[in-house]
């Protein structure tokens, strides 16, 4: 019995043991719950006056930083609008205005791409755009609005046909496409003075100058009267006039510039047209011209009418000769077209030689047997003559070459052999000399 109730003590201090285990880990566990609990509410105050901080700090950022937004204002910007150019400062815009009007101060400079400025044309410039403007076309490449605009200002000024001081040209608009342009002058008068540039040369080519298809002539401003001849300018445009020459005959493979050189032997030409077929570009064979000196006409078309060129025969007239409104008949003094042209046995050569070349006695004589040798491969050379130039007195027929065959068949062969060579650079032109005249040394 007393191990029992022993036994039975022991067993109740193990529980109570094991009780007092049990409180003392809930008391850690509750402990331990606080301290965490009171770690977060921590940190969230810590967080929050952080964030009040940082507000603070803003806030007088952005209150400091105001005022100096306000000390650092954009100046006004001075108006554009009727700002006098220099020299005009005493007068208003209304009288400069009317002095650009009337012509008094010059234009103003385009702006890029040939677009030009409102202001810069007078008063009725619109109503005058069409009898102000011009077609050019045959442009060479890689031409420019800007370089267009400054050859033709400085062309009307050396030709001294600019009405008044400054620029007549204002705008030039190319197209690349079709390689042609327009331009704008700023009257009427000066844009029909501009006329007398037709074909004139701009880096190798012969421009065209034109009236615009929607061209209309205004009453009273735009007189349709020829400009004065341009020294070396040559019109593609031959005006239908009494004039007027037609040559006819001309090989195909001969260009224009070679065709000019031919009809310039007799004088200088104030226009000319070879007609080419459009679709291929090629010389049709004939060509029209118009001689400046009007007195020369006739002696250029008794010169060149039946002469050989190549294995044809020019003709050349007047163009109203043949027309339907003309009968067809030609009447030159001292020359008979209805008679047959002969072959004699003296060949005359034209259009190889100048007097410049044979002034010095070496080139002469360096021509003299370049000339020869080639010559006495078609026939017997009885002799050669050369007309050169003297101090002392005028020699006639310098330029031209005289040979004189043993037959009239071996002069044939040479002419049908060396029309339309090239003889330094320029096409030869044969034709038969009087035998009595040769021999009296009376060139011509």
């Amino acid at each position: 019995m007393a191990e029992f109730e022993h036994q039975q003590n022991i067993n109740e201090n193990i529980s109570e043991l094991r009780n007092s285990h049990k409180d003392n880990d809930v008391r850690r566990r509750s402990r331990s719950r606080s301290v965490s609990r009171e770690r977060r509410r921590r940190r969230s105050r810590s967080n929050s006056r952080d964030r009040d901080r940082r507000r603070r700090r803003s806030t007088s950022r952005d209150r400091n930083s105001r005022p100096e937004r306000r000390h650092k204002s954009k100046p006004k910007r001075i108006s554009l609008w009727d700002v006098p150019p220099k020299g005009y400062e005493d007068i208003t815009p209304v009288q400069f205005k009317a002095l650009r009007a009337s012509g008094q101060v010059e234009m103003p400079t385009p702006l890029s791409g040939g677009v030009i400025p409102a202001t810069a044309l007078p008063q009725g410039a619109q109503m005058t755009m069409q009898a102000r403007r011009l077609y050019c076309g045959n442009l060479p490449f890689g031409i420019t609005e800007d370089l267009m605009i400054d050859f033709f200002n400085a062309k009307m000024r050396e030709s001294d046909i600019a009405k008044q001081p400054g620029n007549p040209v204002l705008a030039c608009q190319i197209n690349l496409e079709k390689n042609f342009a327009f331009l704008e002058f700023r009257s009427v008068d000066e844009t029909t003075l501009a006329m007398a540039f037709d074909g004139i040369i701009l880096q190798g080519q012969a421009l065209k100058i034109r009236r615009p298809k929607d061209y209309q002539p205004i009453p009273g401003l735009s007189g349709e009267t020829h400009a004065t001849h341009i020294p070396g300018v040559v019109s593609t445009v031959v005006p239908d006039t009494i004039n007027k020459v037609f040559i006819g005959g001309l090989p195909n493979y001969l260009n224009e510039d070679q065709v000019k050189e031919l009809l310039s032997t007799f004088g200088e030409l104030r226009a000319f047209n070879l007609v080419k077929d459009s679709a291929t570009g090629l010389s049709k064979g004939y060509a029209f011209c118009e001689y400046v000196d009007i007195g020369i006409t006739d002696v250029s078309i008794a010169g060149m009418n039946g002469m050989q060129l190549g294995d044809k025969k020019l003709v050349v007239q007047r163009a109203s000769v043949g027309s339907k409104t003309m009968p067809a008949q030609l009447t030159i003094p001292g020359f008979d077209m209805s008679r047959e042209i002969t072959a004699t046995n003296v060949l005359c050569l034209m259009n190889m030689v100048s007097a410049e070349e044979l002034m010095d006695d070496e080139d002469y004589d360096e021509i003299f047997d370049d000339i020869r040798e080639e010559c006495s491969k078609y026939g017997r050379i009885r002799s050669l003559q050369i007309p050169r130039p003297n101090q002392e007195f005028l020699v006639p027929g310098i330029g031209k070459i005289f040979i004189e065959y043993a037959t009239p068949n071996e002069a044939k062969s040479a002419s049908e052999a060396l029309a339309g060579r090239k003889f330094a650079n320029r096409v030869v032109v044969t034709s038969y000399y009087d035998p009595e005249l040769y021999y009296r040394s009376e060139f011509s």
